[in-house]
C-alpha cells in the first residue's frame, strides 16, 4: 500500500484525539503560572529571612526541581500534566520531570547500565552545552575584565 502524504495527513488528524484549545489553553496557563508563582513566593520567603537574590533564587531552584523529582517519583507529575498539558513545561520543572522519567524507565536495567547511563539522554545535550557555554563566557568575562 502506497501511502502519500495527504492520505497519511488526513489518517492522523482522524486518529489523534481531538483538542478543546478554548478550555487546554485556560489550564495550561493557570498552572504554569501557578509554578511560576510558587517560585516568586518562595523567593520573597528566602528574601525576607534574609537572603541576598543569588542566594534566594539558588534555594527556589533547588526546591523546584526537586520537588518536580519528588513528584515525578510519585507519579503525581504526569497526572498533573495529564490536566495541565503544556503548563507543567515550565522550564526548570519540566527539565526536572523529564530527568527523573529517564531515569525511572532505565532503573530496570540497573542503576550503573540504567539510571547512569540513561539519565543524560535527556540531559547530556543540555549539559553539556551549558557547561561549554559558561566556560567560554567565564574566560571571555576574565579576558575583557
Amino acid at each position: 500500500m502506497n501511502i502519500t502524504p495527504e492520505l497519511y495527513s488526513d489518517m492522523s488528524k482522524n486518529a489523534s484525539p481531538k483538542s478543546n484549545t478554548k478550555v487546554n489553553v485556560p489550564i495550561a496557563f493557570a498552572v504554569g503560572g501557578a509554578i511560576c508563582v510558587i517560585g516568586e513566593i518562595l523567593m520573597k520567603i528566602f528574601g525576607h529571612y534574609g537572603l541576598e537574590k543569588t542566594a534566594a533564587s539558588t534555594w527556589t531552584s533547588i526546591i523546584l526541581v526537586g520537588a518536580s523529582a519528588l513528584l515525578t517519583g510519585l507519579g503525581w507529575y504526569e497526572k498533573i500534566a495529564k490536566h495541565a498539558g503544556a503548563g507543567t513545561l515550565v522550564p526548570i520543572t519540566g527539565f526536572s520531570n523529564a530527568i527523573s522519567s529517564s531515569a525511572i524507565e532505565a532503573k530496570s536495567e540497573g542503576f550503573i547500565l540504567g539510571v547512569g547511563a540513561k539519565i543524560f539522554t535527556i540531559a547530556g545535550p543540555v549539559i553539556l552545552y551549558g557547561c561549554s557555554a559558561s566556560v567560554i563566557y567565564g574566560i571571555i568575562y576574565y579576558i575583557f575584565k
